[in-house]
């Protein structure tokens, strides 16, 4: 590949390391791409407000593709430009289903305004979080399925988010894209057709960037679209099983600078 017009990736086990760190050497050839005029795109399972910090850390402020592609972030002005949700009649069919195929689970949503600081996340009455969330509300059912969301987040402490995925085949995955960024029992919907490839898709339109010239690296089952339809798809060593296998070529992983081995070929 010659050198990337844009340069895309995801940020949990990809860009961040184990210590949710972006080392000296990535940062110095994040800088470099940057000051090269190639747009560095953040393309992530995480919502608009857990932006801010993983890209100061890795010096960037530019556009940032969100839940999954459900939303698209401008870090410098900081205004979400759009969105893509799921409307509360989807989310309640979605919840009856849930119910019956993956019995004991509890669910979560993720909505979304005009900035980083209107969202919300609201989770109902016995749901655990997968990670540290930070102050949420915990909300009756009716609360959670009321209002548009740009997420549906599916939790069961008893499975792998793996057979939570193969129970919902057929069931969920005809109305919504289901995926996951952790096997920790936990996956996530988002509306169908929307996936980290398609919001990509469109922040590289707004540079004119075909995807022939976009290099992305991920980790996790989430970025397997993304790694597909990019030029050059690059999955951590670390990565998922089926990530390794989604991409054209693996690197080393998060935790031994990944990314800067395959970027310092041309910056």
């Amino acid at each position: 590949m010659e050198q990337p017009l844009l340069v895309a990736t995801d940020i949990d086990g990809t860009l961040l390391t184990p210590t949710d760190e972006v080392t000296p050497r990535t940062a110095a050839v994040i800088s470099r791409v940057i000051a090269a005029d190639v747009p560095f795109v953040l393309v992530t399972g995480r919502p608009p407000r857990w932006i801010p910090t993983p890209a100061q850390k890795a010096g960037t402020t530019g556009l940032a593709v969100c839940a999954n592609g459900a939303a698209l972030y401008d870090i410098a002005t900081d205004r979400v430009l759009w969105r893509r949700g799921l409307d509360p009649v989807l989310l309640s069919d979605l919840a009856s289903t849930l119910d019956r195929v993956l019995p004991g689970c509890a669910l979560a949503v993720e909505r979304l305004g005009d900035t980083a600081e209107e969202s919300d996340f609201v989770a109902e009455h016995g749901y655990e979080h997968a990670w540290p969330e930070g102050p949420s509300e915990d909300a009756h059912r009716a609360r959670v399925l009321g209002f548009e969301a740009i997420k549906m987040l599916v939790r069961h402490t008893g499975m792998t988010s793996a057979q939570m995925v193969e129970a919902c085949e057929g069931l969920l995955t005809d109305h919504v894209d289901v995926t996951f960024s952790t096997d920790n029992g936990l996956i996530e919907l988002s509306r169908k057709g929307v996936t980290k490839a398609t919001g990509l898709a469109d922040a590289a339109a707004r540079f004119d960037v075909p995807a022939t010239s976009i290099v992305a690296f991920g980790d996790m089952p989430n970025d397997i679209p993304m790694l597909e339809w990019a030029g050059h798809g690059v999955a951590m060593a670390n990565a998922h099983p089926d990530a390794l296998k989604a991409a054209d070529e693996v690197t080393a992983p998060n935790s031994e600078d990944g990314i800067a081995l395959v970027l310092e070929r041309w910056f």
